[in-house]
């Protein structure tokens, strides 16, 4: 931006150790001005000429508020309160902490220090308008460093109008300084209570109660997972989100990709933002309902997500340049809804998964089960227990007890002082950026947020087990279920010639697997997308107007709404599952099985019953490949189609792989591949491979004719010894003759292995023998397979028996 007045830095000048604006501040301003109002000078000073809005404003000074305590002889009198405070006693710590705020608050301000405001806010509004709008914003001089974070601890004041307004919100700011959770927080942290001082900044505000407004990430922060941007949206002021009143949309974007200038948005979750905070003439703000309407929509385009992603981008890329060292960001963003524009109104360090170690991988595992009471948005991977102490006023909580779970509405930072002694914590309301998750992510603590009614089903002193161990979706268990935890250490684990891939099913799961030592994913099977992610038979949502299941039809209703139609919702749900899985492993190979569910499975999805025949042996039935040829099924396999192409051509993600499932002859892989020939899916185009299923005899028999139709195989020895030893596995009076280590099942996988070899094509295994016998692990490397595709339970000591076998 332009410099404001010719006469400015005169003023500036004059009052240099009181105000300066933000164009005129860097990040090695910091211990003048504050984390917040240094990135935000840095930013405007930097990066707006890369395209980057940021709204004008100016910083009072650390040295004023020094100046003010001076000013005011504050120093020895707060001192004296808090000397020897117990942060430990709740009851002590708020009485302190309300007596040093109202020392504060009823200070004036020294003369030359308020005219000093009054002339940069008349500068403000001489630029945007009489009686601007402006946010009020303490900035701490500890705050946002990479290794703590105080943000959150001091308070904010928006729709602040008139020099009186700004004055008065800024003797609130100053006393901010002293609320129990900062008193707390810097004594945990060991700073002394002046050693850290504080900054204000007076910035316009962006009309995003008109609009849109939300946090942005530039780093996964449930995984550490560095190459995803994640955007949290809803309507109004951001504050609802950061204190966690509103579940808001999601969106995570592929940061390589984006950069190869792709649309690699893999991931959308609709939010029910229920409310938006707006301006008021007598309060500031206030919150109101939003409409049914809006709650349906997504609050951000597509357009304006990959926008805020680069953005994202280039302020990490500049923060890391800056640091010298990797430096994920924290990034709080507006849309003004006059204008349209975006700009980003806060910028910091992400300081919890930036400060873990990727050499060390733990998993937590639940070693039973029990009746689920509420689930929720998962925060973290972690396991808590405990009994639950539900508290609906912040007022309270002195009742809470170390080790307790604390059930809430939501968390702001006056719950902070209990929230460390938590040992889970779940809220009706919040996304994973709101105050909540935050604090529980810093604290390491499991938690659950949004859950809508957990202190309605929850009840005081009840005994739960809180996982946040399942994937994204959070569960709270009746009584205390067993589990488990899993420690490994990453380094100096061996090379193999055999590479060791990862089964996965549940997209949610990826960005946390990633980190295991494998060579790509070798089965993504579509199923649990469909089932879990998607509900709707795909003929459902195709021939959606002449369902005759009303109920379903009001579900899939329900759940398409945002959705450009019915059969866009199955494309863009699908898509999304595939792209999460495959840019968690990119550049490696992503092998995905298309769908294989069968007759009776697809007809437990909303509409299926409608669709799918009765068969007295589903399991040798309408499934596979069968199905994609069949005019019948034809369509929904169009859509699974449009989702791979999606994928690959739009997202950029190339690594993946499609997998045909039961096909039973070489004639009906080629129609196979003429039907995907038809959605853009031309096998050889933009490098893409197509493998084939191993788990009929005939696929074995037919070993040489199926390389001239697919370029890999992937034995599927669940299958494959069932068929060849003619029975059902889950038959129990046949069951236990079961056994993939049957002479018959070996000499079929080792003739298979031989003729994948003679004709160069790629040949794995991605069923469960690997997983559960070693000996099995042997005869499979010594025929030289080309991989081993196992669960993510088993790779780790898989990997270290191949190593041994190979050398």
């Amino acid at each position: 931006m332009l410099k404001l007045f010719a006469n400015k830095k005169a003023q500036i000048k004059q009052n240099k150790t009181l105000i300066l604006w933000f164009e005129d501040v860097r990040l090695a301003d910091l211990p003048l001005v504050g984390g917040k109002n240094a990135s935000l000078g840095e930013m405007i000073q930097q990066l707006e000429l890369r395209g980057i809005n940021v709204p004008q404003g100016f910083a009072i000074t650390a040295e004023a508020y020094r100046y003010f305590i001076e000013y005011g002889g504050l120093e020895s009198e707060l001192r004296w309160l808090l000397a020897g405070l117990d942060i430990e006693d709740i009851k002590n710590l708020r009485q302190r902490g309300k007596e040093a705020r109202s020392l504060i608050v009823n200070t004036l301000l020294p003369p030359d220090l308020e005219q000093a405001i009054a002339i940069a806010y008349k500068q403000l509004c001489d630029l945007y308008g009489n009686e601007t709008d402006v946010a009020v914003r303490s900035s701490a001089t500890a705050e946002d460093l990479p290794s703590a974070s105080f943000a959150g601890q001091q308070e904010t004041y928006l729709n602040i109008h008139g020099i009186k307004g700004i004055l008065e919100a800024t003797r609130k700011c100053f006393a901010s300084l002293f609320t129990d959770r900062a008193i707390s927080y810097r004594s945990l942290q060991g700073f002394d209570h002046f050693d850290v001082a504080l900054s204000i900044g007076v910035q316009k505000m962006v009309r995003s109660d008109l609009a849109t407004s939300g946090v942005m990430f530039s780093i996964d922060t449930e995984t550490g997972f560095k190459n995803a941007v994640i955007i949290t949206a809803a309507y109004g002021l951001g504050e609802t989100i950061v204190q966690g009143t509103v579940n808001p949309d999601e969106f995570m974007v592929f940061k390589p990709m984006l950069r190869e200038g792709f649309r690699p948005i893999i991931a959308k979750r609709l939010g029910s933002k229920a409310v938006k905070m707006v301006y008021d003439r007598q309060e500031a703000t206030r919150l109101i309902p939003v409409p049914e309407t809006e709650k349906q929509k997504f609050a951000l385009s597509d357009e304006e997500i990959l926008k805020l992603a680069k953005w994202a981008q280039i302020i990490e890329d500049h923060y890391n340049q800056i640091r010298g060292c990797y430096s994920p960001m924290d990034i709080e963003w507006a849309k003004d809804g006059q204008t349209g524009e975006l700009f980003i109104v806060q910028a910091r360090p992400e300081t919890v998964q930036s400060q873990k170690s990727d050499r060390i991988w733990q998993q937590y595992h639940l070693q039973g089960t029990a009746e689920v009471l509420v689930e929720g948005r998962a925060v973290g991977d972690r396991i808590g227990q405990g009994k639950t102490r539900v508290l609906l006023n912040v007022q309270r909580i002195h009742e809470f007890k170390p080790g307790e779970i604390l059930v809430t509405q939501k968390t702001d930072p006056d719950w902070e002082p209990i929230m460390k002694k938590a040992s889970a914590i779940i809220t009706n309301s919040g996304g994973r950026t709101c105050h909540a998750a935050i604090i529980a992510r810093e604290m390491g603590i499991p938690a659950i947020v949004g859950c809508g009614n957990a202190t309605d089903i929850l009840r005081t002193g009840q005994a739960v087990t809180v996982s946040c161990a399942e994937g994204e979706v959070g569960k709270v268990y009746q009584g205390l279920v067993p589990f488990a935890i899993a420690k490994t250490v990453l380094d100096d684990l061996p090379k193999t010639r055999t590479q060791i891939l990862l089964n996965i099913g549940n997209p949610a799961e990826a960005f946390s697997l990633a980190s295991q030592p494998c060579d790509g994913v070798g089965l993504a099977r579509l199923e649990f997308i469909i089932a879990n992610q998607i509900r709707v038979h795909p003929l459902a949502l195709i021939n959606f107007y002449q369902l005759q299941d009303e109920t379903a039809r009001q579900e899939i209703d329900r759940l398409t709404a945002g959705f450009n139609s019915k059969p866009d919702y199955f494309v863009s749900q699908l898509a999304q599952g595939i792209g999460t899985i495959a840019a968690a492993f990119y550049p490696k190979p992503v092998i995905v099985r298309m769908s294989d569910l069968k007759s009776n499975e697809y007809a437990n999805l909303l509409g299926g019953r409608q669709f799918e025949p009765l068969e007295e042996n589903p399991m040798i039935g309408w499934r596979g490949a069968s199905r994609y040829t069949d005019p019948k099924y034809r369509p929904a396999f169009a859509l699974e189609c449009q989702a791979i192409k999606r994928v690959r051509d739009e997202m950029g993600l190339a690594n993946v792989i499609p997998m045909i499932p039961f096909c039973r002859t070489p004639e009906e892989g080629q129609q196979v591949l003429a039907e995907m020939a038809k959605h853009g899916l031309k096998r050889g185009e933009n490098s893409l491979q197509v493998y084939v299923m191993c788990e009929l005899p005939s696929n074995v028999l037919l070993a040489d004719k199926f390389c001239q139709v697919f370029d890999g195989f992937s034995i599927g020895s669940n299958d494959l010894t069932q068929l060849t030893l003619g029975l059902d596995r889950d038959y129990g009076l046949v069951a236990h003759i079961f056994d993939e280590r049957d002479e018959a099942v070996k000499r079929m996988i080792k003739m298979v292995i031989q003729t994948a070899k003679r004709y160069d094509r790629k040949i794995g295994i991605c069923g469960q023998a690997p997983s559960d016998y070693p000996e099995f692990i042997r005869f499979l490397v010594n025929l030289g397979i080309d991989s081993i595709s196992l669960n993510p339970d088993s790779l780790l000591k898989t990997l270290l028996e191949v190593a041994k076998i190979e050398k």
